[in-house]
């Protein structure tokens, strides 16, 4: 997969409390998170991967998941997979063919990148960016 060179790759959990999983992961990691804002904690795990901590209802508002019927009333996906790509809506429409939900067409972001997210055939969110 050509990952593209100036971002890390990331895994995102959503938890229920930020700061207490925030906390969790700093006793259990022996590090400080490399961002830590309120909405997102992210710990540094080397140069290519970060661990990402979200705030369900985060999730939930960044999404707009009221509107998405692929979840069962008041689920939250358990995991995000962060993948930057060079071309995130080939990935994107490769993830549909195989057998993967759309959630969110690709669409620019307020950080100045590029963003397509779906799901796979667990419910697990699949995000590719560049």
């Amino acid at each position: 997969m050509p990952v593209s060179n100036n971002q890390s790759m990331m895994i995102v959990i959503f938890v229920k409390n930020q700061e207490k999983s925030r906390d969790f992961y700093k006793e259990v990691l022996g590090m400080e998170p490399f961002m830590d804002v309120p909405g997102v904690t992210e710990f540094k795990l080397d140069d290519n991967m970060l661990l990402g901590i979200m705030p369900s209802e985060g999730v939930k508002n960044m999404m707009n998941i009221k509107t998405i019927n692929h979840w069962e009333a008041g689920e939250t996906p358990k995991c995000q997979i962060y993948l930057p790509v060079d071309e995130p809506d080939e990935y994107y429409n490769r993830a549909i063919k195989a057998g993967g939900i759309g959630i969110i067409e690709g669409k620019s972001t307020p950080w100045g990148g590029y963003i397509c997210y779906c799901m796979d055939l667990d419910g697990n969110l699949l995000a590719f960016a560049r």
